[in-house]
Formats: structure tokens, C-alpha cells, sequence
């Protein structure tokens, strides 16, 4: 196994697993009140969209550009 296949497989796991643990936090935590609490919801949706993005270029689906002609 090619060592770039091997880590695009372990960084597309790691994003499905971090963004499904951090959107379930979200989920859970998203009745709170209170500022830090509001602070700490907008954190985990980053860290959610990060994930995603992650995910995708592990992928392929995103950081593939044309060359410059």
C-alpha cells in the first residue's frame, strides 16, 4: 500500500469521526444558554465545517486546480 493512499484513508476517517462526534455535541448542547455556551456552539461548528473540508480533500473532491496556463 502506497503511504499517500494510507494517509488520505486515515485523514478521511478522522474527518467523518470528528465532524459526526463534533455535530452530535452541537446537537446536545444546542438548548444552553449563556454567552460561553453560545461561544462554545459557534466553535463546534467550525470545527464541524473544518472536518467536512478535511474530509473532502482526502477525498480528491477538493484542492484539485488546473494548472496556470
Amino acid at each position: 500500500m502506497d503511504f499517500a493512499v494510507l494517509e488520505r484513508s486515515v485523514a478521511v476517517v478522522g474527518g467523518v469521526l470528528v465532524a459526526f462526534v463534533s455535530a452530535y455535541a452541537l446537537y446536545k448542547d444546542w438548548k444552553t444558554p449563556g454567552l460561553d455556551n453560545q461561544v462554545f456552539k459557534v466553535m463546534l461548528f467550525l470545527l464541524a465545517v473544518g472536518a467536512v473540508l478535511a474530509t473532502l480533500a482526502g477525498l480528491g473532491v477538493l484542492g484539485n486546480f488546473p494548472k496556470a496556463a
